[in-house]
């Protein structure tokens, strides 16, 4: 099997990690922080915006079971890829919607799904795309929030909406 990694950044890293969890293919995600100057930043520091860091979602897959244009497929219905530093009732940079690559190959790729996804929507896509530089694992609470917490007020109102929603549209590519 191979694996490749491609970073999202879609808003909340929890609402991003629930949906692309249940997609076949995907072998693995893992929240973290990406697109900032500050060395391995806290949740904390990461909300105040002033690190440069988005919430983001690193997702290893295996591209002969679900090729990445596929997963950016999911990426840009999942999320409003028009609004920047904004994703629903979460506002600040650390939620702008931003795409980083890993290989060369993957910008390609990127670059289309943007054109074609850009059919979907009235205003331009405002995504952020660039080279991965670096990478920081979120706080251990934070990896798979949604299964150990589908309970809580903010999953109901914004994360089972968006699962609900990729269900419908992506049946095809559910585990």
């Amino acid at each position: 099997m191979s694996s490749e990694v491609i970073v999202f950044g879609g808003g909340c890293f929890w609402c991003t990690e629930a949906v692309f969890k249940l997609i076949r293919g995907v072998i693995k995600t893992e929240p973290g922080y990406a697109g900032g100057h500050v060395r391995n930043p806290t949740y904390e520091q990461v909300c105040t915006g002033t690190t440069g860091h988005a919430e983001v979602l690193k997702v290893e897959y295996d591209p002969d079971r679900i090729p990445l244009d596929r997963l950016l497929e999911v990426f840009f219905s999942m999320h409003d890829p028009t609004t920047k530093d904004r994703q629903g009732p979460d506002v600040g940079s650390q939620y702008r919607s931003m795409l980083l690559y890993v290989a060369p190959a993957q910008k390609k790729i990127i670059d289309a799904s943007i054109i074609k996804a850009q059919a979907d929507f009235k205003r331009p896509i405002v995504t952020e795309v660039g080279k991965l530089d670096a990478f920081y694992p979120a706080e251990e609470y934070h990896k798979d929030y949604y299964q150990k917490n589908p309970l809580q007020p903010y999953c109901l109102v914004s994360i089972g909406p968006k699962i609900a929603k990729a269900k419908k549209k992506f049946a095809s590519l559910m585990k």
